[in-house]
Formats: structure tokens, sequence, C-alpha cells
């Protein structure tokens, strides 16, 4: 029988999950999707930003709030040992190109230290637990090829950001390898994954340097939306797909027969429909907020930032039984729907209210997830 999504439920009702970075973008709305589901939250992370979905959506309601820093291996070991999770989801990153190059050292004590203390913190406290890392889709050495990269593909970066999700998998792979082989899980009881995701979007993302609230900041004064890359297209995706199928790896991990079949790097993108022109995307955005235009601000002395990138879904597609479900259109529209709201003075709880529906929606009426598929050829990290 096909999981669904009250299969979610059945299998996250009552988890300890352990969130890195939940209050982040995309922690804060993944923490919404635990609780719905019935897990018991423990948020690890810095103080969000004055102006996040974390606070504007009241999300530290649904968590365990804590405060910390993933750069500190005590307080990642102490977290862990405190909570005994189930469930351990990575998300705490330094996640910006742009600002990677103005804060190379700092990016990677984040996103790689920051990696290797939540695994070895696992390790020492001996907690028995499935693990879910996100890295990125920038963590492939990015040849601008016009096809997506599968998860065999070399890992790589040429800017700090890019460089130091490359190495998250490459943590990633060695304490799997090294600490907990997936061929005896039965004996240490840690099954690793690591996700990789596409270019993110969503209500209530504020972060400088990104084109979607760097567009909507524009728009709501009324002025125009400048552009960097028009040309270069990206993997755009709703933030409740990558995170549905992190969710689903969680399930996997947690629940089926023989959990070291998942215990690999995955990708989470968009149908090909999907990877757009950044153009594209500000023409989109414009047109559903009503009013604006974007104009070509293209720097040729800019730092570098890759021009083509897009990825291969198929072996999540295959064998978690994971896809997308959100057109490029729909994901517009309900990303525009939410900073619309709170453009037009939405209380806390009115843009709780809204976050929680879209999630709903997204779930759909107990849809059917196609069940996993056996294992294909051997696959990296």
């Amino acid at each position: 029988m096909n999981p669904t999504a009250a299969d979610l439920r059945a299998t996250y009702a009552g988890k300890k999950v352990l969130l890195t970075g939940h209050t982040g973008f995309k922690g804060a709305w993944l923490t919404l999707w635990l609780e719905r589901l019935g897990a018991k939250v423990t948020g690890f992370a810095l103080e969000p930003e004055a102006k996040s979905v974390f606070l504007t959506a009241g999300v530290a309601a649904s968590c365990e709030h804590r405060v910390a820093d993933v750069r500190s291996f005590a307080q990642v070991r102490d977290a862990v040992a405190a909570c005994k999770p189930d469930l351990v989801l990575h998300l705490a990153a330094q996640a910006l190109v742009r600002k990677s190059y103005d804060e190379p050292l700092a990016t990677i004590e984040t996103n790689i230290n920051g990696t290797a203390h939540v695994l070895e913190a696992i390790r020492v406290t001996k907690q028995r637990c499935a693990v879910v890392v996100v890295s990125s889709d920038k963590c492939y050495e990015n040849r601008e090829w016009v096809y997506g990269y599968r998860e065999d593909d070399a890992m790589g970066g040429h800017d700090p950001y890019s460089m130091s999700k490359g190495a998250t998998e490459l943590v990633t792979s060695s304490w799997r390898r090294s600490f907990f082989p997936p061929s005896k899980v039965s004996e240490h009881g840690v099954r690793i994954a690591s996700a990789r995701a596409g270019n993110v979007i969503g209500g209530g993302d504020w972060a400088a340097d990104r084109i979607v609230p760097d567009c909507i900041r524009s728009l709501a004064k009324g002025e125009p939306v400048g552009i960097r890359s028009p040309r270069a297209i990206r993997p755009w995706q709703h933030v409740l797909e990558p995170l549905g199928g992190y969710l689903l790896l969680g399930l996997r991990l947690l629940g089926a027969e023989r959990p070291q079949d998942f215990c690999e790097g995955w990708n989470f993108g968009p149908e090909a429909a999907s990877a757009q022109p950044v153009a594209a995307l500000a023409d989109a955005l414009v047109k559903a907020w009503g009013r604006g235009e974007w104009v070509d601000q293209s720097d040729p002395r800019a730092h570098h930032e890759a021009s083509l990138l897009r990825l291969s879904i198929d072996k999540a597609h295959a064998r978690l039984g994971w896809q997308p479900r959100w057109n490029f259109e729909e994901t517009i529209a309900r990303t525009v729907a939410w900073y619309r709201a709170q453009q037009d003075g939405a209380a806390v709880a009115d843009l709780r209210a809204l976050t929680l529906e879209q999630i709903a929606a997204y779930e759909g009426p107990s849809q059917p997830l196609p069940a996993p598929a056996g294992r294909g050829r051997p696959q990296a990290g």
C-alpha cells in the first residue's frame, strides 16, 4: 500500500525531532509542518532576524525554542543529549552566496564545522537516530551543463558558499562511512542521509540579496526591481516542495524495513519546466503583485555566480516515491499571496493561519505518494 499524507502523521506523531536552523526561512516552515504532524520539536538556532517568518507567523509557540550556535560543539552536544531525538534535521547554515564572499571564514565555520559538530555530537552521545543533513544544489561542481546534476556527480563549488556546501556533503559522507556505516545500522542505530534542494521561494523570506525578497521589497515601495542576473536559470520551487522531500526521507529512515537503503544523498528539485530565467521569475512576480516593473542591473564586475543550474530528481522519484506537486505558476501565486497578506497588515495569528493553510493545501486530502522502489545502480554521497 502506498504511503499517504496520513502516513507522515503516523510516522511523526510523538517523535522527538531536533531541528537546527528553525528560526530561518525553511526551518520556520518546517517547524509548523512538524507540529501539524504531531512531532515534538526542539529548535536549535541563532535568534531570528527582526523581520522573519519565524516571528511574523508565531513559530516559537510550536517548538522548544533553544537559542544556540552550531559553531559551538558543546552547545550542539548538550542539545542532542537533552533532546534525545528520534530524528535530527540539520538546516542551520549561512545560506547566501554573496555574503560568503564577505564572510568566507564564518561561512566555513557554520556550514562545514557546524555539520561536523552535529554528527560528532550524535557519535559521542551514542544517540540512535535518523539524520537528514540539508545542503544545497550548489554543492555540485557546476559545469554549466544543460542537464540536471545527479547525486553521484562531483562535489565542488566556485564561491565560498558553494564550496562549503560541497564540503558539507563530504563531511556527511565521511562520518557515515567512518562511524555509521549503513551496513551496520543494527549495531549503531544511526541512519544518515543528505538532501540537496533547488532555489527555494515562498512567503516570509526576507533575506538580503535573494531575488524574491528583493522584488517584494521594491514592489511594496512602488520602486523598480533591480535584477542582477536576468538571464541566469535556476530551479525555482516552493519551500514546501523540498520540505516535503525531507519529511518523506525522514519517514524512510525511521520506518523502512531497510533504512540503510536510504542513507545516501538525494536531490529535491522542481520539474524541468520550473527551471526558469531570473527575468521570467521577475515578470511573474510583477504580474502576480498587480503592478511594478524590473530593470536590468547586471554588473560585469560583480562576484561570480553560476548562470545555469539544474537538478535531476529521477532518483527521489524512483526510489523515495517523491515528486513535486506545485508548478511554477502556483508557486508564484502562493508566494505572492503570503507577502500580500503581510503587506496588507495581517496579524501574527492570521499569517500563522495562512502558513498552515498553505501546508494543508500542499498536503492535499491524503494524497497518495508513490511507494519506494528498490535500489538502482549505486549512488555516491
